[in-house]
């Protein structure tokens, strides 16, 4: 099997946990994901099989989408509903203000990674380092915002205040530092009560398949109706091969080509995807072949 299955995870599996799921139900261990969703985050999980991992690079760089709740007048030690969580007893600020906050996070901007995160310092990840008692100091990390639409606002639990948000975002940006930063901008502290990934990798929400889904397709012996051609996925440039250019492509040979601006294209032969290359001076280089075997 090649492709992209666009999975729903459910809160509470990680995305490791769906990794073995699809490893399970294909019989195949050559499986991957595209952009790991935390434990109690849910929605779009793109799961690669077989040769379409070699793409994964290309489909977790690029935008994203998320509905969110932030929660105002508390703070957590992982910036989510994890916790532990600490009331901060402060007044929660007006609607107005809340989105004046907001909007001070529209941009690229330097953002500070979560302390209990995958991220490195000093050969440490982040989350090792927390929960042994001594977190590290994990640099800053340049993130793109497009845009946070204010959907609502409105009271939680013990007087704090429940905002919920549409944020569309760059590769890297995590949602729980928008939620800490802006809390704290705000004076009354802040972390992530919920997140739902709505869209990753040219993949909704609203087209995507939850396990027990999969379960299903997998006894009826329909799962490949659930895996999706990876090649019309691949945010880059198409360009088709004659045949004698295609093998060329695929024994790793260059080739000069016409039409083609510089740069990374998707290369296809015949409707087949071969992989990816790189166009410089008319000149076709491959940069990621798909086996022959993949495709067949």
């Amino acid at each position: 099997m090649l492709g992209v299955v666009n999975l729903d995870k459910p809160v509470g599996p990680t995305s490791h946990d769906m990794v073995g799921l699809l490893r399970r139900l294909t019989g195949t261990r050559r499986i991957g994901h595209a952009g790991t969703l935390d434990p109690l985050a849910s929605g779009v999980l793109p799961i690669l099989v077989g040769a379409a991992t070699r793409f994964s690079e290309e489909l977790t760089g690029g935008s994203k989408r998320y509905e969110a709740v932030v929660r105002l007048g508390a703070r957590s030690a992982t910036d989510d509903a994890e916790g532990p969580i600490e009331a901060t007893g402060a007044l929660t600020p007006s609607r107005e203000a809340v989105r004046e906050s907001l909007d001070a996070f529209i941009g690229t901007f330097e953002q500070r990674p979560p302390a209990f995160s995958a991220r490195k310092a000093g050969g440490q990840k982040g989350y090792r380092a927390a929960r042994s008692g001594a977190p590290i100091d994990i640099p800053p990390r340049t993130v793109t915002v497009e845009a946070i639409d204010l959907l609502g606002v409105q009271p939680g639990p013990d007087g704090q205040l429940d905002v919920a948000i549409d944020v569309r975002c760059g590769a890297g940006t995590y949602i729980r530092s928008i939620a800490r930063d802006v809390g704290d901008a705000l004076g009354c502290g802040g972390y992530l009560a919920s997140l739902r990934r709505t869209e990753a990798a040219g993949l909704r929400a609203s087209d995507a398949i939850r396990p027990e889904r999969l379960e299903e397709l997998a006894a009826a012996g329909r799962l490949a109706e659930a895996v999706l051609p990876v090649g019309a996925l691949l945010p880059l440039p198409r360009v088709d091969l004659d045949p004698e250019s295609a093998r060329a492509f695929r024994n790793g040979s260059a080739r000069p080509i016409g039409g083609a601006a510089a740069g990374r294209v998707v290369v296809f032969g015949h409707q087949v995807l071969l992989g990816i290359g790189s166009v410089t001076d008319g000149v076709l280089k491959p940069d990621k072949v798909v086996p022959v075997a993949a495709t067949e």
